[in-house]
């Protein structure tokens, strides 16, 4: 993990990659309880058996969004600022959804820092994240996400 003493230390990062995270399985459990928790039924990610017969690999796929969510837990262990109050989401300016993540697949985020810009009492940070499935060679999410950090 990489410490970062301050906000104004995190400025001498902006451009870099900041880190990867520890790998995450992604299992049929998870998938059906995010389905349960935002009524996505779609069969491509709960029908097992259908998918067997019907989906490319024959193993559903996580939503979308799914993968999206997993974000803050993916970028929890990539950096830490030591001196900083809180930090809060702020959103997202582009999300793409560029490969299935299929179920039982291991998965991992990647954060770039892309910028660090001023705000009353702390600082928005723009980072472009990306979530790697193993053994693909195209991500499975890239997005550009925001959040502010306070001293």
């Amino acid at each position: 993990m990489l410490e970062i003493e301050n906000i104004a230390a995190l400025r001498g990062h902006i451009g870099q990659k900041l880190g990867s995270s520890d790998w995450l399985v992604v299992d049929q459990k998870m998938i059906d309880q995010f389905a349960e928790a935002t009524g996505d039924h779609q069969w491509i990610h709960i029908d097992v058996e259908r998918a067997k017969k019907e989906m490319p690999g024959g193993k559903t796929i996580a939503h979308g969004y799914l993968t999206l969510s997993l974000l803050p837990k993916l970028n929890q262990g990539i950096f830490r600022i030591k001196q900083r109050s809180r930090g809060v989401n702020y959103g997202s300016n582009k999300v793409r959804f560029t490969a299935p993540v299929p179920a039982g697949a291991r998965v991992r985020g990647h954060l770039t820092l892309k910028a660090v810009d001023p705000i009353e009492g702390g600082a928005r940070l723009t980072m472009e994240a990306s979530v790697e499935v193993e053994g693909n060679s195209r991500p499975a999410l890239v997005a550009e996400t925001l959040s502010l950090v306070y001293e």
